[in-house]
Formats: structure tokens, sequence, C-alpha cells
């Protein structure tokens, strides 16, 4: 049985029959932000500048590697940014510091991939105003980034920033249940930034550059281009497993597909394939994998195991407008 997701992509009677859940739920989501926006429900301003990195679609955007990269251009500015993040998957609740050596279970995915690979101080929970008043109060920063958490209104923000995935865009254009939309697309009227991923026209742009493999058993770093000699396995869970498919075909790699919901859970046997080729994946998989152990049934992380780190390639004007940005708040 196909997902959902598969027809939110085009005009189909699946999505059709939907439409009536389709339009209740953007009527409730333009409503409830016009009663935040007028002060009907309480919002809480933080101390210091607050900044969204989200979307209007469900997943698939970039939106975590765009982060990781804003998060450096502001270390080099001299700010000290904080993140928060609901913590998707994570076991526990509350508001919760995230360590750089947490299971992903414990923290989730993409929580512990930004603390790893920015240093930052992160802080999960469902309920974000918690969650950036324990980042405050636990951590010196001046600038708080929050990790999706476009439509989490209690939290006050300073500047938003909508991320666009340029290949799959918005979809059939309808709300939840009918298409991809958490809300209409003239919500990006009211943002500070869209940025595009993938299309360098765009005034704000970041495209992601993929380079280098490491091993997780020995951490040893290799060119991708030295994968080039056989077909690969191609591991990701991600919102749009193709984008990265298709950029190891890029350089060259001879692809064999493997694709999970994103936000998914490992187990060996999900990584247990029969031939001796190498496995490469994504960050984001690479830290839920790192735990599995080869055992005599099954598979797991082996010297045949890889992550492919990939960096945001920010557009200059973005980096510079957001510094002007938060100069003003």
């Amino acid at each position: 049985m196909k997902r959902l997701d598969h027809y939110w992509y085009s005009q189909n009677p699946v999505a059709w029959v939907l439409l009536p859940l389709s339009w209740l739920f953007c009527a409730v989501s333009v409503l409830r932000r016009f009663m935040y926006s007028t002060g009907l429900l309480p919002g809480y301003a933080m101390s210091v500048p607050v900044i969204i990195v989200g979307n209007i679609s469900v997943g698939g955007t970039g939106k975590t590697p765009l982060l990781i990269g804003l998060c450096e251009i502001l270390h080099q500015h001299g700010l000290k940014p904080g993140v928060v993040s609901r913590g998707y998957g994570a076991a526990i609740s509350g508001e919760y510091s995230v360590a750089a050596n947490d299971d992903a279970a414990t923290c989730g995915d993409e929580p512990l991939l930004i603390k790893q690979r920015t240093g930052c101080p992160v802080i999960i929970g469902r309920d974000r105003v918690a969650a950036a008043k324990k980042l405050l109060a636990e951590n010196d920063c001046d600038v708080i980034l929050s990790d999706d958490g476009m439509q989490h209104y209690r939290l006050k923000r300073d500047i938003e920033i909508a991320v666009v995935d340029t290949q799959r865009k918005f979809g059939n254009g309808f709300c939840l249940p009918a298409g991809p939309l958490r809300e209409p697309e003239s919500r990006l009227r009211s943002v500070n930034m869209v940025v595009h991923h993938g299309n360098s026209g765009d005034k704000y742009h970041f495209s992601l550059k993929f380079e280098q493999a490491v091993n997780l058993a020995t951490g040893e770093n290799r060119k991708l281009e030295s994968f080039t000699t056989g077909m690969v396995h191609a591991v990701a869970g991600i919102g749009h497993p193709e984008r990265f498919f298709n950029q190891l075909r890029a350089q060259g790699l001879e692809v064999i597909e493997h694709a999970f919901p994103d936000h998914h859970v490992y187990t060996s046997s999900d990584i247990d394939y029969a031939d001796n080729s190498s496995i490469l994946m994504t960050e984001k998989d690479a830290v839920k994998c790192k735990r599995l152990q080869p055992t005599m049934n099954s598979g797991g992380i082996t010297e045949n195991t890889w992550a492919v780190p990939v960096s945001a390639i920010i557009s200059a004007q973005l980096g510079y407008d957001l510094i002007e940005l938060i100069k003003q708040c």
C-alpha cells in the first residue's frame, strides 16, 4: 500500500477526496496564527533575538544543514548561538540538554547531529518556550535558533527563515492531509527570508556539498570519487531520500537505493546486505547507526560502512542580511 505522501506531489483522486480535511486544516492554521498575532493567545518573548529556521511543507527541504551553516556564520561574526529543537523521536520527556556523546534514541537524530557539527548548546523539548528558557538559563547565548518551529507561535520570533526545496516546491499546493503544506503558500509573504535549496538564481539560496566519506568503524576519510569502481549501497532515512541518491550519482557512483522513512529507527538487519559492497549513508542516519554492532545473524557497522557529511554552501547575501537583521533586533 502506498504511503499518503506519495499522493502529495500531483493532482490525483486520493488528494481530491482529502480536500475537505485539507481546507479544515488550512483554516485552523490560519486562525491559530491570527490568534497569536493579535494577542488572543499569549506568546512569550526571549531576552535575545530568536531566529526560526523552518518551512511550510513537511520534511526534506535541507533545513538542518542550513541551520548548521548559519551557526557557523554567527560564530564567525562573534555571536554565541544556541539551538532549540523539538527532538522528534527522543526518548526523554521535558527539556533536555543534548551532549555530543548522546545516543540518538535519547535526544533525536537531528539535535544530536547539530550538536556534533556545531558545538553549540542544543536543548530539546516539545515546549519550545520552556526549551528556550532552559537554554538561556544554562548557557551564555546571545541568539537562539529554533530548528523548525515556524508553526510553534507561543515562542515569539524576531526573524523567520523559510526553507523551500526548489525541486519539489509545494507539491500539489494543498495543505495536509491532501498535500504537503503545513500552512498556505501565502504564509511566505510574512517571513523575513525565503531561502531556496538548490537554485542559485534566487537572492537567498544554498546548496549541499558532498566530497568526503567517513568510515563509521575506523574513522578513516576517503574522497567520494574513490567509490566509483563498483556498486555501493546508499542508505537514506530522510525527508527526501532521492536527493541523496541523486547527489551520489552526480559524483559518478553506481547506487543501489535503500530508502527509509524520515527519522527511521534502524536495526542491524536494515543494513545487512548479501554482498561486500560499501554502504554509504547520510550523517543523520549515521548518528543512529553507529550503535549497531555486527552479529552472527545480521548486519551492523563494519569497515564497509561510511557516513557522507554534507556542508551547506550559503549565498553571501543571505549571511550578510541575516547579520544586519540581528543588529536591528
